[in-house]
């Protein structure tokens, strides 16, 4: 019994890490880089350039303010595979991840300060959304409930070395909080006839620091610009408490009588890393008012190799209260990714601007470690939206998002179902994403 309490740990370590992976970057932070696809770093030239590259912000002068929203509306399914075992993880049954709707939202800020000079104030959910499935699915023992929030508070310098060059830096405070909830097979350890689910909820919070940075270039005649941006690893210092109901596995001892062991319960502490991002952009004028875009992101998920947890009550062994608490640590070996964008802009009247764009994002997570908490795959991405003047100083722009996962089939899990016989969570997860952006823009 106490190494099946160590196995729930170990498999609620996992559960807690992935929700920090490509799924759950938001690129989407502004409605009009949204309708082209995201391929706004090398353009920079409205408020939310505080975001995709903050040294484009002198190209505004005056004061300017943008707020919006996106609608994420995410879909995923799984199926099981056929060459399974256990009966409880059926092949061919399809699961369907209940509806739900994220709202991240962004704010900016621009102040000219000097002929030189300008600073930007940001406030995004770069890193967000969740999965929720039913308590009684197949993989209950994996994930039920995960949701992640973070807001992230940036303030930006950028300086105009030349006409034609501009630099800046810029400074982040985040703030983030997690919650998660997984059942647990509960079995008598007399009888081993298993006994009602019991159900472990997480919720934590934390605060980290970062940085801002870029590079901005427009030619002489402002048709064409390059921009680099890059945005530095964030590290959470998560604390919180981890609650399991039955808080004990009750059963009775032939000899002993009535017995309790206590499960997973009490403060836990994790360290968790959002990645460095590196973004190349450039714009150019290809006819009389279009322009096209495109970026290259560089995401650093490769520093996301070990996820550690640490219960700050719970003992490592049930049977020994006062010894070691438990701590487990789980491989995460994450690659490097990118997403490629190549998004346009054209002004049809003096008041209307028509955009469109596509996307291609790969994603970090390795075959083997793919599981329902993120049913991750590469994906595709086809994007429109249009700007309008409502005023001379007044704007609303408006993004529609397709967002098609990669069916992708996993045959080789190493993440355990979690019933009495280990068994690979192997199957096909389906998935894809509508996304609807909208943004309201004045300029003083």
């Amino acid at each position: 019994m106490i190494k099946k309490l160590l196995f729930i740990l170990i498999v609620f370590a996992i559960a807690t890490g992935n929700i920090f992976s490509s799924g759950f970057q938001i690129n989407e932070h502004g409605a009009r880089a949204m309708a082209m696809a995201g391929a706004f770093t090398g353009l920079a030239d409205d408020a939310s350039a505080v975001y995709f590259n903050p040294a484009g912000i002198t190209q505004l002068n005056g004061t300017f303010i943008s707020a919006g929203t996106t609608l994420i509306l995410p879909q995923s399914k799984f199926t099981g595979i056929e060459g399974t075992s256990n009966p409880l993880l059926p092949a061919e049954q399809e699961y369907e991840m209940e509806s739900q709707v994220f709202t991240p939202i962004n704010f900016y800020l621009t102040q000219q300060i000097t002929d030189k000079l300008y600073l930007g104030f940001s406030v995004n959910n770069p890193y967000g959304l969740g999965t929720k499935w039913e308590d009684t699915w197949v993989g209950r023992y994996i994930a039920v409930d995960t949701e992640l929030r973070t807001f992230f508070f940036n303030l930006v310098a950028a300086y105009k070395v030349t006409e034609n060059l501009s630099l800046s830096g810029g400074f982040v405070y985040a703030m983030g909080d997690v919650k998660i909830i997984r059942n647990m097979f509960l079995a008598d350890p007399v009888t081993q006839q298993p006994k009602p689910d019991a159900q472990t909820n997480l919720e934590g919070d934390g605060t980290a620091l970062g940085w801002t940075a870029g590079f901005f270039y427009i030619s002489d005649d402002k048709k064409s610009s390059i921009g680099i941006s890059v945005r530095s690893e964030v590290e959470f210092e998560f604390e919180g408490d981890a609650v399991t109901t039955p808080a004990t596995l009750d059963f009775n001892h032939p000899l002993a009588g009535p017995q309790s062991i206590p499960l997973p319960t009490g403060a836990i502490n994790a360290t968790l890393t959002t990645p460095m991002t590196v973004t190349a952009g450039f714009a150019t004028e290809i006819a009389d008012q279009t322009t096209l875009t495109g970026d290259i992101q560089w995401t650093g998920w490769s520093s996301y190799d070990t996820l550690a947890v640490n219960f700050e009550e719970y003992p490592a062994d049930p049977a020994n209260p006062a010894g070691p608490k438990a701590r487990s640590a789980a491989a995460r070996e994450y690659k490097n990714n990118y997403i490629f964008r190549l998004g346009f802009e054209t002004e049809l009247s003096k008041s209307f601007m028509l955009r469109g764009g596509i996307l291609y994002d790969t994603n970090p997570v390795p075959d083997r470690l793919v599981e329902p908490t993120l049913p991750d795959s590469d994906r595709l991405g086809l994007n429109i939206g249009f700007g309008y003047m409502l005023t001379e100083s007044l704007s609303i722009d408006v993004a529609y998002l397709f967002l098609k996962f990669v069916n992708r089939t996993i045959s080789d899990s190493e993440i355990d179902a979690g019933y009495p016989v280990p068994v690979a969570f192997n199957g096909t997860y389906k998935s894809l994403s509508h996304l609807f952006g909208i943004n309201f823009n004045y300029a003083l």
